[in-house]
């Protein structure tokens, strides 16, 4: 993997998946997808997919042999999930820290206002993953989103979204970069 030379100030990427129990649900999907927006996070890619479970089995290989891994690969390929690429000064911690333990129960008592604690119904099914690292936010997005570069990202877009102005469409569920003297992308 190639090193990307950022800035100091640059803003940090984090893969965040809304799970089929919340997807399922449109007014929890909105629910979250405010909440990322009114806690400032900056949605550079935004889709919605049918996970196979060959992808699933992939992804979660790391819990292979745990009690929890079959029915974590049934669950996430049962049904649609919103893949989001996520960018704020504090990514993975601030979205970690919004989504609250993966444990619901714990979840429910010690951060009860978190997305897992508001909507999570078991372990399994706790409404959303976030990455827990820079290396594993970069490899987790190469899984869903093939075509995206973070190197020509933090090259390219980086800069003009963290200096601004930036707007967001509601159309297409992501934020740009204003152009000079118009108002977005046609």
């Amino acid at each position: 993997m190639t090193s990307i030379l950022r800035s100091p100030q640059a803003l940090q990427l984090t893969l965040a998946l809304i799970k089929p129990d919340a997807v399922a649900h449109p007014l929890i999907l909105e629910a979250v997808h405010q909440q990322i927006l009114s806690n400032k996070f900056l949605i550079v890619r935004m889709r919605e997919l049918l996970w196979r479970k060959e992808d699933c089995q992939k992804f979660y290989r790391e819990h292979e042999g745990r009690f929890f891994h079959q029915w974590l690969v049934e669950f996430m390929a049962s049904g649609p999930i919103r893949a989001y690429i996520l960018a704020h000064k504090d990514a993975i911690q601030l979205w970690r820290t919004m989504m609250g333990p993966t444990r619901v129960f714990r979840a429910r008592h010690v951060a009860p206002d978190s997305i897992r604690g508001s909507f999570g119904l078991t372990d399994t099914r706790n409404t959303t993953h976030g990455s827990d690292s820079v290396v594993s936010a970069s490899r987790e997005i190469a899984a869903f989103f093939p075509d995206f570069s973070e190197e020509r990202w933090y090259e390219e877009e980086e800069p003009q979204l963290r200096c601004g102005p930036v707007h967001y469409s509601p159309e297409g569920g992501i934020h740009f970069a204003a152009p000079a003297g118009g108002p977005g992308p046609a």
